[in-house]
C-alpha cells in the first residue's frame, strides 16, 4: 500500500485529504507543522509528500529542501491558499514536483497525485535498470583493506598495466575489475568478461581468439573471439587458474606479440586489449604442480590487487548491511527495513565462507521472511546456515 505524508496545520485539510487518499487505497500520515513533518520523514518511507506552505514553526519554502534532502527521489506536491503563479514558480525551482492551490479540487488531487506517484514508480524502475544493466555497485567499506584497494585502482587504471586479482569465491574480485575500467581511459570502449572455468578446455581457444567457418564441425560461419570484442577496450579472464594449458601457450604469445590468430585461420590480427586476470587459486602453488604456466604469471600480475575475504573485514560489515536492504527494498519496491544494533552484531559474528555473495543473499533472505526491524533473533533464525 503505498503510503502518504500530508504536512498542513489546518486539521480540516488534513481531514479531507486522509479521506480522499484512504479511499484511493493510500496509508496516510500526517503532521501540524513542518518540524513534525520532518521528523515523520526521517523516519518513514513515503512515497509521496504533501505539504502545505503557510504553516507556523516553519515555512514549506524552508521544509521542501529538507524533505529532498531526506528522500531525494520522493515527490513533494505543495499546497497553498495564498497561491500566485510566482509562489508556484519558486516551489517548482526548489524541486517541488507540482503546486496545488486551495480550496482544493477533488479532480486536479488525484490527477496531481496519480502522477506523482507515476513518476517514483518511474525512478525506481530507472534505477534499478541501470545498476542491472551497468553491473558495476559501489565498494562498500571503510577498513583499511578496501581503503587500500580503492587507492590502488585510482592509481593504476589510468595506465594499461595488467592486473592480476586474487580472493576467495565472493570476495568481489569481479567488481574490482570494472572499477578498473570504469576509471580507466578505455572506459567507453567494451569490459569483456569470460569465465574460464565455465567454458569447457577444448572451446576455450575458439572463445578467447574467434574462428573461421569450417574450422571445426559445428563452426558455420566465422565467429570473432573475446580478443577481437574487447579491442580497444579490457579483457576480463575470471577463474584464469582453470585455464587450460594449451590455451595458457595462446594467451601468452597474444600478450608478448598483441596479435591472435582465430581457430582454423592463418591470418594474424592486431588487438589492442588491457588484460585483467583473477583467480582463487593460489597461482605459485599451481607452478609448482605444472597446472600454470610461470612465463604467464609473471605477464599478468604486473599489478597485484588481493581482495580480502569478508572474514578479514569484519568492521565493514553493518556498511554492507546497510547499503544491501536499501537496494534489495528498492528491487521490490516495498518500505526499506532496517537492521537493529544487536542484529548488526549478530551478522558481524557469522563465519562468512561467502563472502560478500553470501551475505547480500542472507540480507534478502532476511527482508523477505522478517518484519520492518530485523532483531538478532531473525539473525539467528534466518541467517545462519543449520
Amino acid at each position: 500500500m503505498p503510503a502518504v505524508l500530508i504536512i498542513d496545520d489546518e486539521r480540516s485539510i488534513r481531514f479531507a485529504l486522509r479521506e480522499i487518499l484512504e479511499y484511493e487505497n493510500f496509508k496516510v500520515d500526517e503532521a501540524a507543522n513542518g518540524a513534525e513533518g520532518l521528523k515523520l520523514a526521517a523516519k518513514e518511507n513515503y512515497d509521496l509528500i504533501l505539504c502545505d506552505i503557510k504553516m507556523p514553526v516553519m515555512d514549506g519554502t524552508e521544509v521542501l529542501p529538507k524533505l529532498l534532502e531526506l528522500h531525494p527521489d520522493v515527490p513533494v506536491v505543495m499546497i497553498s491558499g495564498h497561491g500566485t503563479i510566482e509562489t508556484a514558480v519558486e516551489a517548482i525551482k526548489k524541486g517541488a514536483f507540482d503546486y496545488i492551490s486551495k480550496p482544493l479540487d477533488l479532480n486536479r488531487l488525484l490527477v496531481t497525485v496519480r502522477n506523482a506517484m507515476d513518476k517514483g514508480s518511474l525512478i525506481t524502475e530507472t534505477k534499478v535498470l541501470k545498476r542491472k544493466v551497468s553491473k558495476t555497485r559501489e565498494m562498500i567499506g571503510n577498513s583499511a583493506s578496501i581503503m587500500k584497494i580503492k587507492e590502488m585502482i585510482a592509481r593504476v587504471a589510468p595506465t594499461d598495466a595488467r592486473i592480476l586479482i586474487t580472493g576467495s569465491n565472493g570476495t568481489g574480485k569481479e567488481l574490482v575489475a570494472r572499477w578498473v575500467h570504469e576509471m580507466s581511459n578505455r572506459s567507453n570502449a567494451p569490459l569483456i568478461e569470460v569465465n574460464c572455468a565455465a567454458i569447457p578446455s577444448e572451446l576455450i581457444e575458439s572463445e578467447l581468439f574467434g574462428h573461421e567457418k569450417g574450422a571445426f564441425t559445428s563452426a558455420i560461419k566465422q565467429r570473432l573471439g573475446k580478443f577481437e570484442q574487447a579491442d580497444n577496450g579490457t579483457l576480463f579472464l575470471d577463474e584464469i587458474g582453470d585455464m587450460s594449458l594449451s590455451a595458457q601457450a595462446k594467451v601468452l604469445r597474444c600478450l608478448q606479440e598483441n596479435k591472435i590468430t582465430r581457430v582454423g585461420g592463418e591470418k594474424e590480427i592486431t588487438v589492442n586489449v588491457r588484460i585483467i586476470a583473477a583467480t582463487n587459486k593460489d597461482l605459485r602453488k599451481e607452478i609448482e604442480n605444472n597446472n600454470f604456466r610461470e612465463d604467464l604469471y609473471h605477464r599478468l600480475s604486473v599489478i597485484l590487487i588481493h581482495v580480502p575475504s569478508l572474514n578479514e573485514r569484519r568492521e565493514d560489515i553493518p556498511l554492507l548491511c546497510t547499503y544491501f536492504i536499501k537496494e534489495i527494498c528498492e528491487d521490490y519496491r516495498m518500505p526499506v527495513k532496517e537492521f537493529s544494533a544487536d542484529a548488526l552484531k549478530e551478522m558481524q559474528g557469522i563465519d562468512w565462507t561467502g563472502n560478500i555473495r553470501e551475505l547480500r543473499n542472507v540480507v534478502e533472505r532476511l527482508v523477505i521472511l522478517c518484519d520492518k526491524k530485523i532483531t538478532a533473533k531473525d539473525v539467528q533464525q534466518y541467517g545462519v546456515r543449520n
